[in-house]
């Protein structure tokens, strides 16, 4: 008789046992002649099972140390992984959830009972586990009966947002300060860990990357969008660019931020920036004057980080908007002049501008004029004056066009100005 007692099966391992002999017995019957109520009853019923049986494994993990030692494992997911020929990441997801139900007795409950599935049971230990340090254990339970309790009539992705907002059912009276020390946590990480670099492929263009605080990149996104609103161009697509007014093109997304977050940057008024070297961050763009007034040539911009090549295009352009300054030389170097802010349209003349020209006054273009630059019809390098009979209000795609040189422009008796591709 004792000896009979001495060789009895541990009852789990007699459970595993019995399981695998119930499952056998119906191993050949098959499902499709029952009754859409059996299927119901049988589908339910071994989820139920499945959940008691998950927690049963857990238990057993949860106390399996001593078989990594005995083999020699890391641990005892990576012996259960290669004993049973499994992935390692779910067995080692299983064992993070068996240590988490020995302190979540009421979520292990749960799953014995079979009301609480693995997938719930591992949104509930996170929840508790993600509440703030401090609150103590009998709070921390609270919050885990509470959503136990949920568990009955919300999914896994239904508890996990219930679970972000438990302080509010179990605690409400420590919410306000406990979001407060959470956003400020969270606040501090983003500006610590925040970053901006600028890498240049050396070809023209310059890859930016960063890292940075939501609010300032929502903060971005907004002022991108405005530029991009479809209102705003009159489009109904999504992602049209600043400079995409007037029937051109239509731009992804992507296209038309890359375009708005230029003609930001053009806009922003240097007067309300900091000093930087001596002036409030002014470019410095170097040509010649021959060079200026050609088709093809190059200019120099003198920046924070050097010296950058640009084209004589793109320096006119330039010298139609606030704070850059032309550097403009003679036949031996020697600086012939050097532009001044006078050159600029005032303030007060760029919002005679808007008010006389209401919109871009590129032919058949509605972005409104206080998205436009002010252009010199005679070019200033060409002895242009800064008065409003030789300005024009062109959005930034059109003021980028007016200094292509693969195309000509017309002005038209009411005003507008008309471009050509050249042949």
């Amino acid at each position: 008789m004792s000896a009979a007692v001495l060789t009895a099966p541990h009852p789990i391992v007699g459970c595993a046992a019995e399981l695998s002999a119930v499952l056998a017995r119906v191993g050949q019957v098959q499902p499709v002649f029952m009754s859409v109520a059996d299927k119901e009853s049988a589908l339910v019923g071994l989820a139920r099972v499945e959940a008691q049986v998950a927690e049963l494994k857990a238990r057993v993990l949860a106390a399996g140390e001593d078989v990594a030692v005995a083999h020699g494992a890391r641990d005892v997911a990576a012996w259960l992984a290669q004993a049973t020929r499994s992935d390692p990441a779910p067995v080692r997801a299983e064992l993070r959830l068996a240590r988490a139900l020995e302190q979540r007795v009421v979520v292990a409950a749960g799953m014995r009972s079979g009301e609480v599935s693995p997938a719930q049971a591992r949104v509930i230990a996170r929840a508790v586990a993600d509440l703030p340090a401090g609150l103590g254990p009998e709070l921390a339970t609270r919050a885990e009966a509470t959503l136990v309790g949920y568990a009955a009539q919300h999914s896994p992705r239904e508890l996990k947002r219930l679970g972000r907002r438990i302080l509010e059912v179990v605690a409400p009276e420590v919410v306000e300060a406990e979001e407060g020390r959470r956003l400020e946590d969270e606040e501090r990480r983003a500006r610590e860990t925040a970053s901006l670099r600028f890498h240049d492929l050396g070809d023209g263009r310059t890859r930016v990357a960063g890292v940075l605080p939501t609010p300032v990149t929502q903060r971005l996104e907004h002022y991108l969008q405005a530029f991009t609103s479809p209102r705003r161009t009159g489009r109904d697509g999504p992602g049209d660019g600043p400079g995409v007014g007037g029937g051109v093109e239509r731009l992804p997304r992507h296209r038309a931020y890359a375009d708005a977050f230029a003609a930001l940057l053009e806009r922003l008024d240097p007067a309300r920036l900091p000093e930087h070297g001596g002036d409030a961050t002014t470019v410095l763009v170097t040509i010649d004057l021959a060079a200026l007034r050609a088709d093809l040539a190059v200019a120099e911009v003198i920046g924070g980080d050097g010296v950058e090549s640009i084209s004589a295009g793109q320096a006119r352009r330039l010298a139609c908007g606030a704070g850059i300054v032309p550097v403009v030389l003679g036949g031996r170097g020697e600086v012939l002049d050097l532009g001044r802010r006078r050159r600029l349209f005032s303030r007060a003349q760029r919002r005679a501008l808007r008010v006389r020209d209401r919109r871009c006054r590129a032919e058949g273009c509605t972005i409104p004029a206080v998205w436009t630059e002010a252009h010199h019809l005679q070019p200033w390098s060409w002895g242009g004056r800064t008065d409003l009979g030789n300005a024009v209000s062109l959005c930034s795609h059109h003021h980028h066009r007016i200094h292509d040189r693969a195309y000509r422009a017309e002005r038209l008796a009411s005003g507008d100005v008309r471009f050509h591709r050249r042949t």
